[in-house]
């Protein structure tokens, strides 16, 4: 795979109101299109407020539910691939944080629930436990564009290596994990594990945020960005809602990998992380 494009990720300023987010987001990503935006990518819980007394009340099926059927239609209307950051999903007695994926067609490519789960407790600062409402996800989602691979993650996803080294062994370019971090761990961490991933795997990273309200009950640090795979950071929004844009360079990509050869000096002899 060679050639270059063009990545659009929308840092969303969520609301109360369904209804207004998806109407929202239906014009960033006609915006985003406009500009020449090939892949799309929207941010974690894009179409809700996150926090888990939130999940229940907005949380939909898939691919039937209101958001879906509008993320069908901003895919098809604008004829990009489009990432639909992260929804809560219903399904049975269950609920997921699921991110769904169209083509330019506006059909289904596929869904990524949320593997590892926001169960968190740093003393004095925040205490968070998906786990209380959410169920995790239990498979991978890599999909194939014309311009390249794309491996899936959400969140707090990033933080687990091995997730990412199995996307890079099944031959991904870029991989998106739309997030949103918070005002204790987006300062320390963001860009840190984004630079990380990029790095350790020789590809791009991008992490696609929420804008930030600061009168929300969970705030959102913002700054989407976009890393190279030497580990620079291409394109950074600030903390309001905003589109940021990056080329994907395959061929540069590429000329990393050839200038710092881990792929075939790494000791697979005595080591290897497989997916099972």
């Amino acid at each position: 795979m060679s050639g270059s494009f063009r990545l659009a990720l929308i840092q969303l300023a969520v609301g109360a109101n369904k209804s207004q987010n998806l109407t929202a987001a239906a014009k960033h990503v006609k915006e985003a299109a406009s500009q020449g935006a090939q892949l799309v990518s929207l941010p974690e819980c894009f179409n809700s407020p996150y926090g888990t007394n939130f999940f229940p009340e907005y949380a939909e099926s898939v691919p039937n539910g209101e958001s879906c059927l509008a993320l069908k239609t901003m895919a098809a209307d604008n004829k990009v691939f489009l990432i639909g950051g992260s929804i809560p999903e219903s399904e049975g007695d269950r609920l997921y944080n699921t991110s769904t994926i169209w083509g330019p067609d506006g059909e289904l490519i596929g869904k990524y629930r949320k593997m590892h789960l926001f169960d968190i407790n740093v003393p004095g600062k925040i205490t968070f436990k998906e786990s209380d409402v959410l169920s995790p996800g239990n498979d991978f989602l890599a999909f194939d564009t014309p311009f390249g691979k794309i491996g899936m993650g959400i969140c707090y996803d990033i933080r687990f290596s091995d997730l990412a080294k199995i996307y890079s062994n099944m031959g991904c370019h870029l991989l998106v994990y739309p997030g949103a971090f918070n005002m204790t761990t987006g300062p320390a961490h963001w860009e840190l594990l984004a630079r990380g991933r990029a790095v350790d795997n020789q590809l791009y990273v991008a992490t696609p945020s929420p804008a930030r309200d600061e009168k929300a009950d969970y705030i959102a640090w913002g700054h989407s960005q976009v890393i190279n795979p030497w580990g620079e950071v291409v394109a950074k929004a600030e903390e309001c809602q905003e589109i940021i844009f990056a080329d994907i360079d395959l061929d540069y990509m590429q000329q990393v990998r050839k200038q710092i050869p881990i792929t075939v000096q790494a000791r697979t002899d005595l080591y290897e992380t497989v997916s099972k």
